[in-house]
């Protein structure tokens, strides 16, 4: 499968595609993540889902903490050298990438260790979770490396990314059942999920591989000097784009770990579930984020400004009308959702879904933002929204606690709304800035 020359690109009709691959496999994950869900949460009832909830987020968030954004890097300092199919730097960047991937794993199963064998307390976890619970952990943490991701993102390859993520909701059905036929609980569905991880990373690897052979040569393996060199900046792309996906892990997974902490592992099986919708619902922005990101950077590359702030017109009206209907959609389905997939104990959490819904919106509409930024040579942007939005999200959660579930709701609303005002401002000034040049 060696790699093709780069096609003609045409901006929103780009995008367009790579989210209709996007779509396609996400609308398939997301009735597959419907059925599993309904097969986990009544197998292991409320409060044993909790304890899973737990510890998938707890996961997910040391991810977040010790992994870097590799993908976006490869896309952001990659799309030159696909550009002019200069592949050998092309593959001493992916092979950089590749390295601090693991690196950060590496830390990541450090801290994990320290987290669950000195502070499990905390989470209000069962003592014989411990061990299963820090082996899952480390199993995310190597599974989880996004420079595969980037590499065929880059390449245009969505096609190819949508059988890959696959993967992982097939998986996870398939488990669910044969888990609940042979008796469900917590560990067998950490064992099955953190099988299916490592068999999803490992597919994207291959695919990697095989799109881009002449990348991949182990002779560009410890060139890292000279990548630094090729790529001026990307050093200090790293640490932004490092810091922003840990402030975007706190607004994700923080809340269900502070529901776990002051409310207990029971309220926050009931606030996982409706989180987990909610994110449905919010996985929009990242397949827009995700289909835009290398269409902007190849768009930096090869048109002017205006048609690039045309594209980004285009592209935020549609967000931003996928918001809007995220949030009726919420409004007007999401109780008896939850009560059809958890079952009626899980049914209150219909009023804690509406305000995690109002968030997933803000965060749709504003999913082109971090790419423009970042194309445009501000990634320090995003990260001031998300730090000025995770000073709101603290002090809102600290605030509502004492309103149970929905308070943290409406705590996650107030951040995610913070952070799209400054993302907006942010954006208006740096393409007004970019004409007036």
């Amino acid at each position: 499968m060696p790699s093709r020359a780069p096609t003609s690109r045409t901006g929103l009709s780009t995008i367009l595609g790579n989210l209709a691959w996007l779509l396609g496999g996400k609308g398939f994950g997301a009735v597959c993540s419907i059925i599993y869900l309904a097969v986990l949460s009544r197998s292991l009832g409320i409060k044993d889902f909790g304890h899973f909830s737990l510890i998938f987020g707890t996961g997910q968030a040391l991810v977040a903490v010790a992994g870097f954004q590799t993908w976006q890097t490869m896309v952001r300092f990659g799309a030159q050298a696909v550009h002019e199919q200069n592949w050998q730097r092309f593959g001493r960047l992916a092979w950089f990438c590749g390295a601090i991937d693991a690196g950060g794993a590496l830390l990541g199963s450090l801290v994990a260790y320290v987290i669950y064998f000195g502070f499990a307390q905390l989470l209000e976890l069962n003592e014989r979770y411990v061990t299963m619970a820090f082996a899952f952990n480390c199993a995310l943490l190597w599974a989880r490396v996004t420079t595969p991701i980037g590499i065929v993102r880059v390449l245009g390859r969505f096609d190819i990314a949508t059988y890959v993520e696959a993967i992982v909701p097939t998986g996870r059905l398939l488990a669910a059942f044969a888990i609940m036929f042979v008796g469900a609980n917590v560990g067998r569905f950490l064992a099955a999920w953190a099988a299916i991880e490592l068999i999803s990373a490992a597919a994207y690897w291959i695919a990697a591989w095989r799109l881009a052979p002449q990348a991949m040569r182990k002779e560009h393996f410890g060139t890292f000097g000279q990548t630094l060199r090729e790529n001026p900046g990307v050093g200090r792309f790293f640490g932004i784009t490092y810091v922003s996906s840990t402030l975007d892990a706190l607004y994700k997974q923080g809340p269900l770990l502070a529901v776990g902490y002051f409310l207990g592992t029971s309220a926050a099986g009931v606030y996982r579930l409706a989180d987990q919708l909610a994110q449905g619902f919010g996985k929009l922005s990242q397949l827009l984020s995700r289909a835009i990101y290398p269409e902007f950077a190849h768009a930096r590359v090869a048109t002017d400004i205006g048609g690039f702030s045309r594209l980004v017109r285009q592209v935020t009206v549609i967000a931003g009308i996928g918001g809007v209907i995220v949030t009726l959609a919420a409004l007007a389905f999401g109780e008896d959702l939850l009560a059809l997939i958890g079952g009626e104990g899980f049914a209150r959490g219909g009023v804690v879904l509406i305000p995690l819904a109002i968030g997933a919106a803000f965060d749709l509409a504003s999913a082109s933002y971090e790419p423009v930024l970042h194309s445009t040579g501000h990634p320090s942007y995003p990260l001031i929204a998300r730090s000025l939005a995770a000073v709101v999200l603290i002090a809102s959660i600290v605030a509502f606690a004492g309103f149970g579930p929905v308070g943290i709701g409406w705590a996650v609303a107030l951040g995610m709304a913070c952070s799209y005002l400054a993302m907006s401002v942010a954006v208006f000034v740096v393409l007004r800035r970019d004409r007036a040049a």
